[in-house]
Formats: structure tokens, sequence, C-alpha cells
């Protein structure tokens, strides 16, 4: 009996495994939406998406938010804002002086740890100040599941950070170079992904196709949202399929891993880029460490899926202190600014 019920239960496994991987090609190849929007909007993001196949003009008012200065409405990280005059370092736990962790990034002065830093704190560190544009992705809070109380969750979390969803992207200047720049901010939901984060990352590489620009993408996230089930998985066959269409339009694309990028994000669009960079220290893998020695029963070797072992077997191509995170990218750009466009 209990080896009919197994039989059962596999056979039920593999028929879904089978109809969701038929669901994510008709995804991939545009057959079919994610059935959250209407006949009338899909048809119109249908009608938008052929259009950007044409080249881009150099009036970015369609797509982009004006520039904001750096002093109002990009908003402020939560250490700007903090009374306190001291930060606790989350690796060595020592007490910095706030002002100190500003100027360094949230860089410990004393043991060199990487803590987090909120998106925009991140973007204003990079950009050429002044030159940051929003890119225009208006997508409605969705709750698939009926998850409870997971709207007002969502609302409270725009208004506490400033940010809309887990992700921040927009238009901006890297030493003159522009460049399409998202970061994902672990201080909304853990930068989990979902049914907005997908779409703007998608949008972003369509956008950024239209108008030659590169990309650049700063991750951090515990993977998948479960509060969107299955939907939030068929995030990473459509983001994959983006960064493909834009890899095949000549678009160079550049991933910096930052702590920690695992789950549906790691299995995704993190570890397509043409150059992948991560900072010191940062977890990167899909399972955490503790899953994987229960599931094999072995103790895993030090420094296991952190960006230094990383490194060492293939799968980052630099490490970059978050200090000369700018400078790299500079040097990036300017290396491929002449890179040559398939149309």
């Amino acid at each position: 009996m209990r080896e009919k019920k197994q039989m059962y239960i596999n056979q039920r496994l593999r028929d879904l495994y089978i109809c969701f991987s038929h669901f994510c090609q008709k995804i991939r190849s545009g057959v079919m939406t994610m059935g959250i929007f209407s006949k009338e909007e899909s048809s119109g993001r249908k009608e938008s998406r052929r259009s950007l196949q044409s080249k881009g003009s150099s009036d970015y008012s369609e797509d982009f938010e004006s520039a904001v200065s750096r002093d109002n409405k990009e908003g402020t990280d939560q250490q700007d804002t903090n009374s306190m005059e001291t930060i606790t370092c989350s690796s060595c736990k020592k007490e910095i002086a706030a002002e100190l962790m500003r100027k360094e990034l949230s860089v410990c002065p004393e043991c060199g740890a990487h803590n987090k830093i909120s998106a925009k704190r991140r973007i204003r560190s990079l950009v050429d100040p002044g030159t940051f544009r929003k890119l225009k992705c208006p997508v409605p809070v969705v709750d698939p599941l009926g998850y409870p109380d997971y709207k007002n969750k969502i609302h409270d979390l725009q208004d506490k950070t400033g940010l809309d969803e887990a992700v921040l992207i927009g238009m901006g200047e890297i030493e003159g170079r522009k460049a399409m720049i998202g970061v994902m901010g672990s201080e909304f939901l853990m930068a989990s992904m979902g049914i907005a984060v997908g779409e703007k990352i998608t949008h972003a590489f369509e956008i950024a196709d239209k108008y030659k620009l590169p990309f650049i993408i700063f991750t951090a996230s515990g993977g998948a949202r479960m509060q969107e089930g299955i939907l939030s998985l068929m995030q990473m066959a459509k983001t994959s399929a983006a960064a493909q269409r834009f890899g095949e339009h000549g678009g160079l694309y550049v991933v910096a891993l930052t702590h920690p990028t695992t789950g549906g994000v790691s299995a995704s669009f993190a570890m397509l880029g043409d150059i992948t960079l991560a900072e010191p220290g940062a977890l990167i893998g899909f399972a955490g460490p503790r899953v994987i020695e229960q599931t094999i029963g072995q103790k895993l070797p030090a420094g296991f899926q952190r960006a230094e072992f990383q490194e060492d077997h293939g799968f980052v191509d630099q490490i970059v202190p978050r200090g000369e995170m700018r400078e790299t990218l500079s040097q990036i750009l300017r290396l491929h600014e002449k890179r040559r466009w398939s149309l």
C-alpha cells in the first residue's frame, strides 16, 4: 500500500513538473501572459515591447522619471536618520561611530565586514550626483493567494523604506557613462522576488535594450517570495529569458553579488551576467549551508558558498570591496563602451 502511494505521488510530481515546464516555455516565447493583467493591458504591453526593438532616441522622459537632487527625493538611508551615535557591526559586534560607518558605506573599519546598506544609499554611492532617473514601471500590489495581511505589509514597507518594491531601478551616470542600474533592497521583505520584482527587472532589460544601455544589477535576496506561491517561481524563467534576449542583442550585463544572494534569484538572472562581481564575504548559493549539511550528512569545507570560495571555483570573476565598486564599474563601462550591438 505504501509503495503504491509513493508511486502515485511520484507520478503526480512528474505531471506537475511537465506542466510547469510547458508553461514556462510559453511564457518565454511570449505566447501567454501571467494571467495577472487584463487582455487590454496584455495587448498594450506586447505592442510596447515590439516597439522596443527599434533604436531608442535620446529623449528618456517616456521611460524614466526626471532626475532628482541627492538631498531630497532620493531618500535617506536608515543610518542617515538614526539618532543613535554608534552602530553595531554585524560581524565583530563592536560599536562603531555612526558618522564613520556612513563615510565607510557601512563597511566596518575594525574587521572589514560589509554590513547591509539600503538600496538608495547604494545608488547614491555609485552614480554621479543628480544623474539618477528612476525607471517608470508601475506594478500594482497583487495578492494571488490571498495571503493574510500581505497587502498591508507591502504598503507599510513602502511607507517605511520609500521603495515601491524590493528592487530600485533607474538610469544613472558613473563617471559620465550612462547605464541602467538596479539594486535589490534587503530592507524590503529581504529583497524576495515576487511578481512585481520580476516585472521590473524584465522591463529594465527591455528598456536598456531600447536605449542601448549596459545593465548593472546588485543582487541581495533570500529568493522567491513565498506569499505569491508558484507565480513567484515563474519570475525565474521570465527574468532569465529577458537576460538572454538582452545578451543576444549585444547588451552588456554586469552582476554584483552582495550578501546574501540565494534561492530563486541565484538560480536565475543573478548568475547570467557577462561579468560577475561580488562583495567580500557575501553568501552566494541556492540553499543555505546548514540545509545542505543536513541533506548530505557531511561537513562542508570552510568558507563554503562565500564570495572567496565562489571566486576560487570560477563562479565569480572578481571580488570588489564596496569602496572600490564605483571605480571598478567605471572601468568596465569604459572598456565596453564601444561594444557592438546587433540590431
